[in-house]
């Protein structure tokens, strides 16, 4: 299999021969790590169930993990499954790489699609799938939305979406998601969205929607052809409980449920104890978004630029974005990300991601600095 390098090695190589300023603390805004302790009343579970090592975890998961995960699909979307329609998961990369290949394994000249830019899980699924792979270009001319082309579509067998978006930050409609839902029966494709910054919003009135919500107005209470991913990672500042579930079709749940467990990524019974209770609280969350919205309006006084309607990156328009990287390592030891390294085909050419990831206090020293050297970048 022949792999692209991930976009955090190709910065490595773009920076290794640069040594940054010493006026200033490094400072990274590359990865999309909460950089927040981890709740207390999570961390206090996770220690006070370590008895529970001595056994093994279902590949299907427990089923308190489960209802946990219903329930929050339930508050937050307003829509019931059934715990046939729910799998959890060691977290969604996992999924996202090895789904694609049970999914295609036994398709002949397979095509799948995804937006672009993207997490580079997608393509390293398709790369593993030997799949053709069409790209779903996001720009500033299609309010960073992907485009419906018939004829590409009647091509695929899979197509990834990933609404509210990493890297772009835009969210898409119900409306928007009932096209997608319908072409997807009309054609055959599996449609997936990938929702992991589903929780990170900043308005009670325009939070993001699901697919499941969207496959339900379009009369498809069955999830036929549909699938949704989400984390804990973002939602509660605990990535390294690698929680995460995969819902939607139970045709197809029930046949990759079989695959998984071959694969053996069952989460250990004490992460899964912790993370039922993460899931089921709301109040946390909340604090978080508050968080990621004040760093927003910081953002937004210093650099001027627009608050997304959710998640924590901001994709931020520049001129030659490796030069751009370059020279704000070496004068203001500010590490961010090229866009060119999220995209192909020339999208994201022009742009860096930088992911608000610190607290106020940091989020406002670091993007001022950002703002000087901008002041002086050509």
């Amino acid at each position: 299999m022949n792999f692209e390098k991930y976009p955090f090695e190709k910065l490595n190589e773009l920076l290794k021969d640069i040594t940054p300023s010493k006026d200033y603390e490094a400072s990274s805004l590359t990865i999309g790590e909460p950089q927040f302790s981890t709740p207390q009343f999570i961390q206090d579970e996770l220690k006070n169930t370590t008895e529970l090592l001595n056994k093994y975890p279902k590949s299907s998961g427990e089923v308190y993990l489960k209802e946990a995960m219903i329930g929050f699909i339930q508050k937050r979307f307003d829509v019931c499954i059934s715990k046939e329609e729910i799998i959890p998961v060691f977290g969604t990369r996992e999924v996202l790489f090895n789904l694609p290949q049970f999914l295609l394994f036994d398709v002949e000249c397979a095509t799948m699609a995804f937006t672009n830019p993207f997490y580079q899980i997608y393509e390293g699924a398709a790369t593993a799938s030997r799949a053709k792979t069409i790209h779903l270009d996001l720009t500033i001319e299609n309010n960073f939305l992907p485009v419906i082309d018939d004829e590409e579509l009647k091509q695929c067998n899979l197509v990834i979406l990933n609404f509210p978006n990493n890297p772009t930050s835009a969210t898409i409609s119900k409306q928007e998601l009932v096209k997608w839902v319908k072409k997807s029966l009309e054609y055959g494709f599996i449609l997936i969205n990938d929702e992991c910054y589903s929780e990170l919003y900043f308005d009670e009135s325009k939070k993001p929607v699901s697919l499941l919500e969207a496959s339900i107005e379009a009369g498809n209470p069955s999830f036929k052809n549909m699938l949704v991913l989400n984390s804990i990672s973002k939602r509660s500042s605990a990535p390294g409980l690698r929680s995460g579930f995969i819902a939607g079709d139970a045709k197809i749940l029930k046949e990759y449920m079989k695959y998984r467990t071959y694969v053996g990524c069952a989460l250990p019974l004490p992460m899964q104890k912790t993370a039922a209770i993460a899931w089921s609280e709301e109040s946390h969350v909340q604090a978080f978004r508050e968080i990621y919205k004040e760093n927003f309006e910081i953002a937004k006084d210093i650099l001027g630029v627009d608050i997304p309607e959710a998640t924590f990156y901001i994709w931020l328009k520049v001129n030659d974005e490796l030069k751009f990287t370059q020279e704000l390592f070496e004068q203001k030891n500010i590490k961010v990300l090229p866009g060119s390294y999220l995209g192909r085909n020339g999208i994201g050419k022009d742009y860096v991601r930088i992911a608000l990831v610190e607290n106020a206090t940091k989020t406002k020293e670091v993007l001022s600095r950002l703002k000087d050297f901008m002041k002086e970048y050509k």
